[in-house]
Order: C-alpha cells, then structure tokens, then sequence
C-alpha cells in the first residue's frame, strides 16, 4: 500500500466517525425531544381535566406542571421568565406572547408561550454536541500524532541508513518497508551504496595502481641509472685514473685521445640524462611541440619489435591547449599505447586526433582482444586515464568497434573552437 491510500483510509475513517457520532447525537436528542413532548402533552391534557373537574389542588399542579412552550397561570396574567444566566449572555431572551384567557368550567386559565423551554433544550443539544466535538477533536489530535510517528519511522530508519553510508559503512542496512514510496527510497539509496561500494573500491584500486607505478618507475630509474649511466661513469673513471697515473709519459696524441674518450662519455652521459628526463615529463611540452611529441611517441613504438603497425592522424597544430591539457593529452596516448602494445595482441593501432568544436578529441583503435565481459568496471590504466582526463575537465569513453577490438575516446576542453585541417603520418 502507498502513502497516499493509507493516509486516505485513515482520514476517512476519522470523518466516518464523526459522521457516526453526530448522527447518533441527533438520533438520541430527537428521541428525547418526543418523549418529553409526549409527557408534556400528556400533562397539559391532565391539567385541563382538572380544570374542568374543579380540582382544590389545581394551583400546585399549574406550578408543578412542567409544560413545553406555554406557561399557565390561575386567574391572572402568567409571571414571565426570568431573564439572565447563559441564554440572556447570548442573547435568546425570545418574547412572551400576550397571555389569552380561558374558562374552563368556574376557573379562568391564563395561557402565554413561553420561549425558554425551547431555549433551553437547544443550549443542552449544543453543549451536548460541543463536548462531543471537543473529545473527538482530542481523539483526532491523538490519532495524528500516532500516524505522524508512524509515518515518520520509516523516515527515520532511512536517516540511520545513510549517515551508516556516511560512516563508511557499505551497506546501509535498511528493513523491508510496507509502503511504496519508503521501499522507493530505500531503493535509490541501495543503489547509491552499491555505486559508493565501487567508486571507493576504484579509489582504493587506483591508489595502489599509482604506487605500484611509482615503485616500477623508482626501479626502473634506478636500473638505467645502474645499467647505462652506472657504466658510462665508470668509464669516466677509468679514462680520469689513467690520465692522473700516465700524465707525464702520456704524447700529445695520447693525451687528445683521452680527451675525446671524456668528451664520448659525457656526451653520452647527457643523452642518458635527457632520455630519462624525457621518459619522467616531455620538456617543453605545450600545444606547438605536443604534435613533434606525438609522432616522436608513436615512432617509438614503431622502432620496436611489436608486431604492430601505428599509424596517427592529427592536425599540424593544436591551438588553445594549455600545458596541463597537453600534457594529459600526451600522457592518455602514452597510456593507451603501452596498453595496446602489453595486453591488446592486436595486429594495427591507430591514433587519430582532432580539434572541433571548441574540443580536443582523441581516438586510440585497435584490432586486438578488446575488454573482458567480466571486467565491465574500469580498471587498471583505463580507470587512471579516466581520473586524469577528469581533472582536466575532459571525459573517456570505451566502445567495442564493429569487427572487434576497442576504441578509446579522449575528450578534453579547449579554449577555441573551429574544426583545424589534419595532417596524417
């Protein structure tokens, strides 16, 4: 059952009993009404008998009469009511009608109407029905405030449910609930956990991948340190020892000749160093070098023994990117290809980027496995690409192309628009 139904029913229960009392009010207070109008007339015709009769005690049974509506006196003009008291607060005075005079046998009998027993009997079937209304509007508030807290439960079973969420909790343990809209609700927010169950797992994924990575460059910045600049210095070292102990015995071709084995190593030593540099953050990278780079990238790859054939296409120039953008851009292809190259088993890659709209879009396609059915979340580079591009400003999106394999589609904000010719490599 929805809310709405429920509040409904009880809303016309309520009214039902309302309705119920105050039928049952008007049906009690009209069988009183007769009965006392029956008794009344029973009396007046009593009365009359014992006028005619010439009964002594006729003026204590005229005081003692009780009549509805008319007063009766004995020889004289009936005393009017008195004023005052709840009715005259009110105002229902009502007027006596001139008192008319009948003989009945030797007496003379003054009739008047007489309002207040009228009067009377309304107040008592208004304060009768006003104390009904006062207990039932009791009873109302009473029955609001137990539905109020019961509607409200559930609302406070779906606040302990999500500051669970907010505790770090993974699932907010939330009942069945009767009601549509509550179950609604506790749906949505089961839903929310499960995605917060996978954001903070991709959060936690991705914070070990960066370690890892950081570790892997750490180590691999060490073996080329180790491996080409440990032994081009040791080199050095041997070519300074032998100058320092032959210097005076050595010619003068001697001495050339270990002058141009330190000037071998050391330039070797700075083309060591700016690989290294380079492979850590492409110097001068922005969007007039970031084609060069590009290319230079994907010929990289091409001088190796991948079997796979790159091709790019891209514009000459990439006018308002930035460094950052740029180098996201150049970092997301990096990434992409090294994927392509270490888990793909393709056979082609192709790289085609372009500026339009206001937009730098870039599409890495290759003809390779493509993504596991099992794995539908992004992980691994896929997810450290998307983070990237979302700190940029752009976004990522991954689809499988007719014929098989994966395209990766790279978006970044630029700061000019228009479409800009391409040029192919």
């Amino acid at each position: 059952m929805d809310l709405r139904r429920r509040l409904l029913g009880w809303l016309g229960l309520l009214l039902g009993g309302l309705l119920a009392m105050a039928l049952s009010v008007q049906l009690w207070s009209l069988h009183d009404d007769i009965e006392n109008e029956i008794a009344a007339s029973s009396r007046l015709v009593e009365l009359l008998l014992a006028a005619d009769a010439g009964a002594p005690d006729l003026a204590e049974r005229l005081a003692d009469a009780r009549l509805r509506h008319l007063h009766i006196g004995l020889d004289a003009r009936p005393a009017p009511a008195a004023d005052g008291g709840l009715p005259g607060w009110l105002g229902l005075t009502g007027e006596s009608a001139p008192a008319r005079q009948l003989r009945i046998g030797e007496r003379t009998l003054s009739i008047a109407a007489n309002p207040h027993s009228e009067i009377e009997e309304r107040l008592g079937d208004t304060v009768r029905l006003m104390i009904i209304l006062l207990l039932y509007s009791g009873a109302t508030l009473l029955a609001a405030w137990w539905a109020t807290d019961r509607a409200l439960r559930p609302v406070r079973e779906l606040e302990a449910g999500l500051q669970r969420l907010a505790g770090g909790d993974d699932d907010p343990a939330l009942p069945d609930f009767a009601l549509r809209e509550f179950r609604r609700v506790a749906g949505a927010i089961d839903r929310l956990a499960a995605s917060l169950g996978e954001a903070n797992a991709a959060r936690k994924a991705l914070a070990h991948q960066l370690i890892s990575l950081q570790e892997d460059e750490r180590r691999a910045l060490a073996r080329e340190l180790h491996d080409e600049m440990g032994q081009t210095l040791t080199a050095l070292n041997a070519t300074a020892a032998h100058l320092e102990r032959h210097a005076p015995r050595l010619t003068a071709d001697a001495l050339a000749e270990c002058g141009a084995d330190l000037r071998r190593d050391i330039r070797t030593i700075g083309e060591q160093l700016r690989a290294l540099l380079k492979s850590l953050r492409p110097h001068g990278l922005n969007a007039d070098s970031l084609p060069a780079l590009l290319r230079e990238l994907v010929d990289h790859w091409r001088t190796r023994a991948t079997g796979i054939d790159f091709a790019i296409e891209m514009p000459a120039a990439f006018p308002g990117l930035d460094e950052t953008a740029a180098l996201t851009l150049y970092r997301v292809v990096q990434e992409a290809l090294t994927n392509v190259v270490r888990h793909s088993r393709a056979s082609r890659c192709s790289v085609r980027i372009v500026a339009v709209d206001g937009e730098i879009r870039a599409e890495i396609v290759d003809d390779g496995e493509g993504l596991k059915q099992a794995a539908p979340t992004r992980q691994g580079g896929l997810l450290g690409m998307a983070e990237r591009l979302e700190m940029a400003g752009g976004h990522l999106a991954v689809a499988t192309p007719e014929g098989g394999g994966l395209r990766l589609t790279a978006q970044l904000p630029g700061r000019q628009g228009g479409n800009v010719q391409q040029g192919e490599n």
